[in-house]
C-alpha cells in the first residue's frame, strides 16, 4: 500500500555538482548544487537561486565550469554549498583546494576534482518557474586515474557521490548492476 506524501523534491538520485566561477578581480567562487544536470548531448540546465553569487558571476562572465565531487573531497564540497559567496569572499582560499583558468571558458577548473565540463552560458531564463542557466558543453577534462584502458571515463573510479533529498544524505556511487540497452533485451524479444 502506497501513503501520500504531498509535494516534495524526491529524486533520487541527486547530482552533486560543483559550480565554479570567477567574480569580480577573478576571485574563484564554487557552489554546490543538486539541481541540475545534462539536458541535451552537450547541454546542461542550472536551476539555481538569482540571488547566489554563482548566478551573479555566471551573468557577469558568460561561462562556468561544471564537476563531479568526489568522496575524498566530500567535506570540502558540502563547505562549499553551506557557506555563501556573498557573505564569505574567500570560500574557496578557505577549502585548500587549487584551481587554474580554463583553456576553453572564462571559469575556473578545480583540481582536485576528477571530472570537469567547461561551459559557455547560451540562455538565462527567469520566469514564474525559477532561474535556470542554460550552458553548452564545450569541452569535457578527466583525470587520468578516472579513465579506463580505452580512454573512457569509468564510474566505478570516479568516487562520486549523490545527494538524497529525503534526509539530506549523501550516497557513494559506483557498483554497477546492469548494462543500458540490454539488461531488458529478453523483456523486448518477448514483447515482440
Amino acid at each position: 500500500m502506497k501513503k501520500e506524501l504531498g509535494v516534495h523534491p524526491y529524486l533520487f538520485p541527486m547530482p552533486v555538482l560543483m559550480i565554479s566561477t570567477y567574480g569580480e578581480d577573478d576571485v574563484v567562487n564554487v557552489m554546490n548544487m543538486a539541481w541540475g544536470g545534462m539536458c541535451g548531448e552537450n547541454m546542461v540546465a542550472l536551476n539555481i537561486t538569482k540571488t547566489h553569487k554563482t548566478a551573479e558571476n555566471i551573468r557577469q562572465r558568460g561561462a562556468f565550469t561544471l564537476s563531479i565531487a568526489d568522496i575524498p573531497h566530500l567535506e570540502e564540497a558540502d563547505f562549499f554549498g553551506m557557506v555563501s559567496g556573498n557573505k564569505i569572499v574567500d570560500k574557496f582560499e578557505r577549502s585548500g583546494l587549487h584551481a587554474v583558468k580554463s583553456d576553453k571558458v572564462d571559469a575556473p577548473v578545480v583540481e582536485e576534482f576528477p571530472l570537469t565540463l567547461e561551459c559557455k552560458v547560451v540562455k538565462i531564463q527567469d520566469d514564474e518557474f525559477g532561474y535556470r542557466v542554460i550552458g553548452e558543453v564545450l569541452n569535457v577534462l578527466a583525470d587520468e586515474e578516472v579513465l579506463n584502458e580505452k580512454g573512457k571515463i569509468d564510474p566505478t573510479k570516479l568516487n562520486a557521490f549523490a545527494f538524497d533529498q529525503f534526509q539530506n544524505g549523501y550516497y557513494a556511487i559506483g557498483e554497477k548492476v546492469g548494462q543500458a540497452w540490454r539488461s531488458g533485451a529478453k523483456m523486448v524479444r518477448d514483447a515482440k
